[in-house]
């Protein structure tokens, strides 16, 4: 899922480390479906092992998995590989905090989701996709993962969003680890536009810059990295690539957990915003958000390999970036109509528009800066 998904956000990563080839390649090209017109079900998101979610959170709810189809506070249930990450470390404890340090602060419920989307085992029968999915009214919509785990590679998919009646900026955590090399992304994204909305960045992201730039110290920028990729990042963005020590471990779960604190603190003083207009504009600005990460989600490619076409379409579209049916009706063409082709098909190109960055565009004050680039 990571090594396409660098392909969009980062179209100058190199190839994939030497012993990832052989995994990618090693992935049937066939659907786990019988049929193209097979539909996937609750029933086909299974695993061969489970473990309770409170044994992994030990704040959660303790009723039976019996009770699932009755009881709405059911235990959320999620494969664990028999196989051990790349390394000792593993992406369970960021998962075990946010949830955490979530439930500390609001109610955290189960999202309808959950009943639909738990687990998957892949078509190689090694690699695991676990998922979990929550809501916390009245102000968090959406609070998902997925993480993929064998015995070459985790990832960590994990993200917050906000009802559209709160401009909270999106919490988004993309992780990909092999024993060798780790290439993350995290950030808090901005739900409308902070080179025209300079309101909305003094409003979130003035009081982060002093967070943003202790990390951006630690945790290095990663290299070239083009406009288009940077569409939706903010000044605080963490975008870096490390080798597999401890100390850069420690340095990202730290990271992790101070923005996720600072987003939970964002939630928790936010206002409802009233008027009618405004609320249209934000869930216009989330839909616009949704739809270009389910159109250009790099992670298609490696996720129809582990799971078949049909699955990795709905995973993408109706778990991952979930809201695309319920936030609107606009296609992907009418927010971003330079993609289109002659035939009136999008453009599937990557780094197709913008110059790439060789280091970090912002400066101290989190104003953009253009000096810094490559043609």
């Amino acid at each position: 899922l990571a090594i396409s998904k660098l392909r969009c956000y980062f179209p100058t990563v190199p190839v994939p480390p030497t012993e990832l080839i052989p995994f990618m390649a090693s992935f049937p090209s066939t659907s786990l479906f019988p049929s193209p017109s097979t539909s996937p079900s609750s029933s086909s998101y299974s695993s061969t092992m489970s473990l309770s979610y409170s044994q992994l959170h030990p704040t959660a709810w303790s009723c039976r998995n019996n009770n699932r189809q009755s009881n709405p506070h059911h235990p959320l249930r999620i494969s664990v590989s028999s196989s051990p990450p790349p390394s000792s470390f593993s992406y369970r404890e960021f998962l075990n905090f946010a949830l955490t340090e979530t439930e500390r602060r609001t109610l955290l419920l189960p999202s309808p989701l959950q009943e639909k989307y738990s687990s998957l085992t892949a078509i190689d029968g090694r690699t695991d996709l676990q998922m979990l999915a929550f809501q916390s009214p009245p102000k968090i919509r959406l609070l998902r993962s997925l993480s993929i785990q064998n015995e070459s590679m985790q990832v960590l998919d994990f993200a917050g969003f906000a009802k559209p009646e709160y401009d909270v900026p999106i919490f988004c955590a993309n992780f990909f680890s092999t024993a060798n090399i780790n290439i993350i992304v995290l950030d808090l994204n901005p739900l409308h536009n902070i080179s025209d909305r300079k309101d909305y960045k003094e409003k979130y992201y003035e009081k982060l810059m002093d967070l943003g730039l202790r990390y951006a110290e630690l945790l290095p920028w990663g290299g070239k990295l083009t406009s288009e990729s940077l569409k939706f990042f903010s000044p605080i963005v963490i975008w870096t690539k490390f080798q597999s020590v401890d100390c850069m471990y420690e340095n990202l779960y730290s990271a992790f957990t101070e923005y996720y604190k600072a987003w939970l603190q964002l939630i928790e003083e936010a206002a409802e915003e009233t008027d009618d207009a405004l609320v249209l504009s934000n869930r216009e600005a989330q839909h616009r958000y949704l739809t270009w990460r389910a159109e250009k989600d790099p992670g298609h490619g490696v996720l129809k390999r582990l799971v078949g076409e049909m699955r990795a379409k709905d995973v993408i579209r109706n778990f991952l970036f979930h809201g695309i049916e319920e936030l609107g009706s606009k296609g992907f063409l009418d927010y971003f109509p330079e993609y289109r082709c002659q035939d009136g098909t999008v453009n599937q190109n990557r780094s197709m528009i913008g110059k790439s960055f060789e280091s970090r565009p912002w400066d101290a004050s989190g104003e953009f800066i253009a000096n810094n680039t490559e043609d």
